[in-house]
């Protein structure tokens, strides 16, 4: 069985960056750049959603099916800087060269990662192999949109149009699973300033988990797996968020999930 490798990364405004763009003195706080790009973000669009390379990763959870195994984390520690973490998660792709997963990844995670490992130099070979090095990665590859080495789920289900997209949280939520749980994208800014970035990273642990449920459904629906099969997965799912909650008794968000999950 290929590995699978479901991702999904938090972000907050760049203030470093948007400080070099918008040539600000040095003596304005992180928070006053912000709100500047966000502004002047506001006046353009009528949306404080900023351009993609002007993201900042704080957090990428990845949750990873191998051999007889199932593991859900966040990738480095609440210290790690934004470079650190973008290398380990394509250092993952190194090791395991596993199909990854995403919720609406080719719209926002990946140009995302793109940029952002563009900028800190990171190396990603196997990543970006589009047949140089593996022949097998000239007609399937992770670059490509109609490839399944990378498999964005929002963009296939909604038959890539835009206009059919839907929320994980709802899909997830509909489907039995437990959905957000108490945060999203638009309060993360100020949940980072809040000091709150273990929060954070327990949330986006929470989104790959919901992802990974959506994926064996899909993978039901396909015939890629028998109910039998699809019960023993999501039986292997549970029983290891179970788990995690037992050795580590201090962390919320297990619980949580596994109380809202129908």
């Amino acid at each position: 069985m290929i590995p699978t490798l479901v991702f999904d990364i938090e972000t907050i405004p760049d203030t470093d960056g948007l400080r070099i763009l918008y040539d600000l003195p040095t003596d304005i706080s992180a928070e006053d750049v912000a709100n500047i790009a966000l502004h002047k973000r506001r006046q353009q669009n009528g949306s404080e959603f900023l351009p993609l390379h002007q993201h900042l990763i704080c957090a990428i959870s990845c949750a990873l099916r191998e051999g007889d195994n199932f593991k859900v984390w966040t990738l480095g520690d609440a210290q790690s800087t934004e470079a650190e973490i973008i290398q380990r998660f394509f250092d993952e792709i190194d090791k395991y060269t596993p199909q990854i997963i995403s919720w609406n990844g080719s719209g926002f995670d990946l140009p995302v990662l793109h940029y952002r490992g563009l900028i800190h130099g990171i190396n990603a070979a196997r990543y970006w192999d589009l047949g140089e090095d593996d022949k097998e990665f000239k007609w399937n590859n992770y670059i490509s949109r109609y490839h399944t080495r990378h498999l964005d789920l929002m963009d296939i289900l909604a038959m890539f149009n835009s206009r059919a997209n839907a929320p994980l949280d709802d899909l997830a939520k509909l489907c039995g699973f437990p959905g957000k749980l108490g945060m999203d994208g638009s309060k993360l800014w100020d949940a980072y300033k809040a000091g709150q970035l273990e929060e954070i990273r327990n949330y986006c642990e929470t989104d790959v988990a919901n992802t990974h449920l959506l994926f064996l459904r899909f993978k039901l629906m396909r015939g890629q797996l028998s109910q039998n099969a699809y019960d023993a997965e999501v039986a292997l799912v549970r029983e290891t968020l179970i788990g995690y909650t037992k050795t580590n008794p201090e962390i919320p968000h297990w619980p949580h999930f596994l109380a809202a999950w129908k």
